[in-house]
């Protein structure tokens, strides 16, 4: 008797125990389809455009990454991450959402040989997200605490079962242009769903504060190697500048000074472990006149100073930071 026929017998009019039973059947399906994927690998980009896929056979050290707007599932194992001073654990049975680019401490906690750590993420389209706005298919949300940029919440069977619809189709590479954008749909509406979902709404509401926040990030990005200005950047954005610093923080947990330092750190340490340029010019590229201060607030944030970390750093594919 397959799993869906013993599953009709013992629950057949449903109910608790059949979504439970159900849940697993699904996260199992998912956990061997990502392994045959990844084939020994330890992270993949697939074909499906936003999704990639990561295992790690043993706990992780904290890895530092910028992520974009995105949901992370995981299928095997647990992980911890760290967003200034808070810090958000998941596992199998939830997922986490970030609506901005945030830098992000992360830490594979659960992961072994046996039982590796496996999990994936998807980024979320805005555009897809704006067209259900403005065609007024957003549904009711659960109540929740969305004044941060990332949050944590259950992963329920529906949200679970549209994201398996979603993986599976690298099986039908045919299919893929054709249904992964009616699939990431039912993925952004099952999120609006839960209890983050007024603040994923708001990735596709123009207008509102965190559309703006997101702008200032933007062009925080755009202009990392130069010095920043809040009241230029509360003007660009159409907000003073102790409105733009409330918000920017409710949201990110860090300041716009605090932000641009981390991603400038971020991406010196990108640039001397992906493209081998040296600790100085790494410092100069991103900004930094002070070669002292960049070794200072490097080591503040990775725990060594550029050279060692780099020298100590086994990590396959640095780029990725672990992230998934």
């Amino acid at each position: 008797m397959g799993v869906t026929a013993q599953l009709d017998t013992i629950c057949p009019q449903g109910g608790s125990l059949c979504e439970v039973s159900e849940r697993e059947e699904v996260r199992l399906r998912l956990l061997n389809f990502i392994l045959r994927s990844l084939g020994g690998r330890s992270e993949k980009v697939s074909p499906i455009p936003g999704v990639a896929f990561h295992r790690w056979t043993e706990p992780s050290p904290p890895l530092s990454c910028v992520m974009p707007p995105s949901v992370c599932m995981i299928v095997q194992g647990s992980k911890r991450v760290i967003l200034g001073e808070e810090s958000y654990v998941y596992d199998e049975t939830s997922f986490l959402v970030t609506s901005v680019d945030l830098p992000l401490v992360v830490q594979v906690m659960e992961a072994s040989e046996a039982r590796p750590y496996v999990g994936m993420t998807l980024e979320l389209n805005p555009e897809i997200l704006a067209q259900l706005i403005i065609d007024d298919k957003i549904p009711s949300s659960a109540k929740g605490d969305n004044r941060r940029g990332i949050a944590v919440d259950s992963l329920g069977l529906p949200l679970l079962r549209a994201l398996s619809r979603l993986l599976e189709l690298e099986d039908e590479p045919e299919s893929v242009s054709a249904l992964a954008p009616v699939f990431h749909t039912e993925i952004l509406y099952r999120l609006m769903q839960t209890k983050p979902g007024p603040r994923i709404r708001q990735i596709g509401a123009m207008g509102s504060h965190h559309h703006q926040i997101s702008g200032a990030i933007k062009w925080i990005k755009e202009h990392l190697n130069e010095r920043l200005s809040v009241p230029e950047l509360a003007q660009r954005t159409g907000m003073s500048s102790t409105t733009l610093h409330q918000h920017f923080k409710a949201l990110t947990a860090l300041s716009p000074l605090q932000f641009q330092k981390r991603l400038r750190l971020n991406e010196a340490r990108r640039l001397m472990m992906v493209e081998h340029v040296d600790a100085a010019t790494a410092a100069f590229r991103v900004g930094y006149e002070s070669p002292s201060q960049f070794s200072r607030e490097y080591r503040r944030l990775f725990g060594a100073p550029p050279r060692q970390d780099i020298k100590d750093a086994t990590l396959p594919e640095p780029s990725s930071n672990g992230r998934g």
